[in-house]
């Protein structure tokens, strides 16, 4: 019995998938869908969250805390219940999503992944060595049907990001929004010193497969929440970390049915990308536009205490 106790994770309440169902805007055709509907359930699960729900680290920057919890019924409060259209950066994404799924009846197992320097912001500073592998920095799900194994991502932004569930399959390449495709190979990284290890690794290419750029590797061993609980605390608090010196939103869009780009916040300025195509929507320069912006594109209202906790922050706008 004790380690039955140990190996349960959190679930969602009827009542609080009802209320998720409804903040993602889940057709009611879906609604009272479970884990035995299978694929096309999650395909379809996956896309209205990924729509729903925004990636974002605002957390770490407008609070009085700038701390992340993985708990997941205080990231169903901040995400559903509050009803300010806050999302989060991927743990907290994953995290709501897995326990949305396991509410369901899917099988889902969380694992960690080792994010490419290639789809970071180091990658376009003078001198960048070239792309390699973080530590373990960012968490997916991987979901089991009928014996397949599904990588389901719905908290890596817009570099690249999975529209839908990836079979584990190697050398499968996906479509993923308009040119942009997506692959799966199972090798060794380059890092590695022994040659036998062998990783998934999770390439995305803008062009149609004509380049790859590497985007991050995972395992299929289960990561414990102990071991989310360190990998967020050094994702949300270390200096080298991006997340606690750039503000980031990433709003994905739907359109008749189909995810067709995003809106993206970085720092100063929304720009908004369709099917490869970016336009600048709006450039700031303090704080006073910067949160109407939130509020502007993305439907984000900031209380009066979490606007003042970005005073004295290296990403506040003077």
């Amino acid at each position: 019995m004790a380690n039955d106790k140990l190996s349960q994770r959190s679930t969602y309440s009827v009542a609080q998938l009802n209320q998720y169902y409804e903040h993602i805007s889940l057709p009611g055709s879906h609604r009272n869908a479970t884990a035995k509907d299978g694929l096309p359930f999650l395909t379809v699960l996956t896309k209205y969250q990924l729509t729903g729900i925004p990636f974002e680290n605002l957390e770490l920057h407008y609070s009085p805390h700038h701390s992340i919890s993985l708990d997941p019924q205080h990231l169903f409060h901040k995400m559903i219940g509050r009803g300010t259209n806050r999302g989060g950066y991927c743990m907290e994404n994953n995290c709501l999503f897995g326990t949305v799924l396991r509410s369901l009846g899917f099988a889902v197992c969380s694992v960690g992944a080792r994010v490419n320097e290639a789809v970071q912001p180091v990658a376009a500073t003078p001198g960048w060595s070239g792309p390699k592998y973080d530590g373990w920095n960012h968490m997916l799900n991987l979901v089991t049907i009928d014996g397949q194994k599904y990588l389901v991502d719905v908290g890596f932004g817009a570099s690249g990001s999975p529209i839908c569930p990836l079979p584990l399959i190697d050398g499968s390449v996906s479509a993923n929004i308009g040119m942009q495709r997506n692959r799966l190979l199972r090798q060794c990284i380059l890092q590695h010193t022994d040659r036998s290890q062998q990783l998934w690794c999770f390439d995305h290419s803008n062009d149609g497969g004509l380049i790859w750029i590497p985007t991050y590797s995972f395992t299929e061993v289960e990561f414990l929440p102990e071991d989310f609980a360190i990998m967020n605390y050094w994702t949300s608090t270390h200096p080298t970390s991006w997340f606690t010196h750039i503000t980031v939103v990433v709003k994905t869009l739907l359109e008749d049915g189909e995810v067709i780009g995003h809106v993206i916040l970085l720092q100063t300025d929304v720009k908004r990308r369709i099917r490869g195509r970016t336009e600048v929507l709006d450039t700031f320069s303090s704080e006073e536009e910067r949160v109407h912006a939130l509020s502007k594109w993305f439907g984000i209202t900031l209380s009066e205490e979490e606007r003042s906790g970005i005073r004295g922050m290296t990403t506040e706008l003077l």
